[in-house]
């Protein structure tokens, strides 16, 4: 097997590279993504790239490459390359960019497995697992749930009871790097030239556990800080590494609030276990809010779903609604703005014929 199909190069993206404009030049995948440019890894070495005028101007920044994307490029030497095309990207992960209210951010893509890595301590937070899940719904990606820090002891009952709704759906590994058995389960689940992205806060151990996963120290890991009890923050871009295994990992910097950009309520409200009751309520588009006859409100009202749950579900409907609203007022500026362009430039022209 060649060096760029163990990070995931196959017949469908050599397919889609034939039909590009520059198909003749080099495709390598972006390991790491910095400010203003990207480090490559091809089959001819490791290029740090910059783009094109053509991909930096005309392009919408969330369509510039993130790490995981492939891209087509020609080298100035044999360190420094130029990208002038990407490949078709899929199965990406978005956040909304922090600060923006209709601006989402691409953190990685072509990606098969996303781990949302949680410590078992006093930051343990399910509402963050739920909207992970929401945002990686939509991708194809499949999520799992990584628990770490076992040996520092927990509650099992009270942590099963919280997750109960979660565990129902997706994968969950309880693990610590003290216990090797428990990181060699999770190996297994990564398969050859499968990529995985690692989503989570600050001082969860993303970092500590990849680097157990590739068995040496590739990342920077910090330790516990005595004065809050928090993981420090180590990890401050997005960076790909690849196991002996043959698996790719990818690393992400973490993160405090992940906005989320995913509307669609089926998808949410099938993810938090509330479809078999909207089954039930009395209108086929209710919202679960205040109507009457609505079997989820009833459900949450009788214990049969945690009030909780029910609460972020409207938390994270709203805030996906508030994305796409303020989308479309952009596009709608956008638009109106073009009109005003074309209809300036039209009359300039005709006042200097």
């Amino acid at each position: 097997m060649d060096k760029l199909s163990l990070y995931g190069w196959n017949e469908i993206l050599f397919r889609q590279k034939q039909i590009s404009d520059f198909s003749n030049l080099m495709h390598g995948r972006v390991s790491v993504t910095h400010k203003t440019c990207y480090e490559v890894v091809s089959e001819s070495g490791n290029f740090l790239c910059e783009l094109t005028g053509n991909m930096l101007y005309s392009r919408d920044p969330v369509d510039y490459p993130c790490t995981g994307d492939w891209v087509l490029f020609q080298s100035i030497d044999s360190q420094k390359g130029i990208i002038f095309d990407m490949l078709p990207r899929c199965k990406a992960l978005y956040r909304l960019k922090s600060g923006q209210a209709s601006q989402k951010q691409a953190i990685a893509s072509h990606i098969d497995k996303a781990f949302i890595v949680q410590s078992l301590d006093e930051h343990f937070n399910v509402r963050r697992i739920e909207r992970f899940m929401l945002q990686l719904s939509e991708e194809g990606i499949l999520p799992a749930l990584i628990l770490t820090k076992t040996d520092l002891g927990y509650n099992a009952d009270d942590f099963e009871s919280r997750l109960r709704h979660v565990s129902t759906k997706i994968p969950v590994f309880y693990t610590s790097i003290e216990m090797p058995e428990t990181i060699a389960r999770l190996r297994e689940f990564i398969s050859l030239a499968e990529t995985v992205v690692f989503v989570g806060m600050s001082g969860v151990g993303k970092s500590t556990l990849i680097n157990a996963l590739c068995q040496q120290s590739i990342l920077a890991t910090a330790e516990i800080s005595e004065a809050t009890g928090k993981g420090r923050h180590t990890s401050t871009r997005r960076e790909m590494v690849l196991m002996d295994s043959g698996g790719v990992l990818i690393d992400t910097p973490g993160v405090k609030l992940f906005g989320v950009t995913n509307d669609n309520s089926d998808s949410l409200s099938g993810l938090l276990g509330l479809n078999d009751f909207a089954r039930e309520c009395k209108y086929a588009d209710c919202q679960h809010i205040n109507e009457k006859g609505c079997a989820v409100i009833k459900a949450v009202e009788e214990g049969e779903i945690d009030r909780g749950v029910y609460e972020n579900y409207l938390k994270l409907r709203k805030e996906a609604w508030h994305y796409n609203a303020s989308v479309h007022e952009k596009r709608k500026s956008e638009k109106s703005f073009s009109k005003k362009l074309k209809k300036d430039m039209k009359l300039l022209k005709s006042n200097n014929d």
